[in-house]
């Protein structure tokens, strides 16, 4: 978790976990628009709008999305809840 949630200190995070060249697949959030310059694809939905998956080639599959990774923390909370929880100190380990 970062404190000061700002594309200076978000890209060294993402360069230290983040095969350069990969694609990256987020929300609207502007920490994102450097992904491109930094050497790695970048695909977003627009929440904001009321776009939350994309089918770009018309195949009936949404290849833009970020359901994935909303899945995992879901069913994080879901889990944590009967073991009251983890402290958010803790989480990002």
């Amino acid at each position: 978790m970062l404190v000061n949630v700002k594309q200076i200190t978000i890209r060294p995070l993402i360069e230290n976990t983040v095969k350069p060249g990969s694609m990256i697949y987020a929300d609207e959030y502007a920490i994102y628009d450097r992904l491109d310059q930094w050497g790695y694809g970048h695909k977003s939905v627009n929440h904001g709008s009321g776009e939350y998956a994309r089918d770009e080639n018309g195949d009936d599959f949404c290849q833009v999305n970020v359901n994935t990774m909303e899945g995992f923390w879901s069913l994080l909370r879901s889990w944590l809840r009967p073991h009251r929880g983890i402290s958010q100190e803790k989480l990002h380990s």
